[in-house]
């Protein structure tokens, strides 16, 4: 008995460790948002759900939200499905500024 008790909270443990570590090397879209100059044309990766997608002719992108906030993110790629969660990794741009209004955007698979 003391021993399937071990295992089971092992095994639980290992649960909480895999969920934590979803995390674990990603940035948070709000600190992008919050301080773009150490951001820009640099390349991170982010998680969250997808919020919104958008497809016309060569332009393709989707919005990525986690919460801190969120960010649109042009790709060559297929679209994913709105409501799923993804992890994306890409070089982080500025689309267009205008006065005060910023667009940031996250290039997927970008190059410097």
């Amino acid at each position: 008995m003391k021993h399937t008790t071990k295992v089971l909270w092992a095994m639980t443990l290992l649960i909480f460790l895999a969920a934590a570590c979803e995390g674990i090397g990603t940035t948070h879209i709000g600190n992008i948002l919050d301080k773009p100059r150490d951001y820009s044309g640099k390349k991170v990766t982010v998680s969250g759900e997808v919020t919104e997608i958008f497809s016309l002719f060569v332009i393709k992108y989707f919005v990525l939200q986690d919460k801190t906030g969120q960010i649109a993110v042009v790709t060559d790629k297929p679209l994913p499905k709105k409501g799923t969660t993804v992890k994306v990794t890409g070089i982080v741009k500025e689309a267009f500024s205008i006065g005060d209004r910023q667009l940031l955007v996250l290039v997927e698979g970008g190059e410097k």
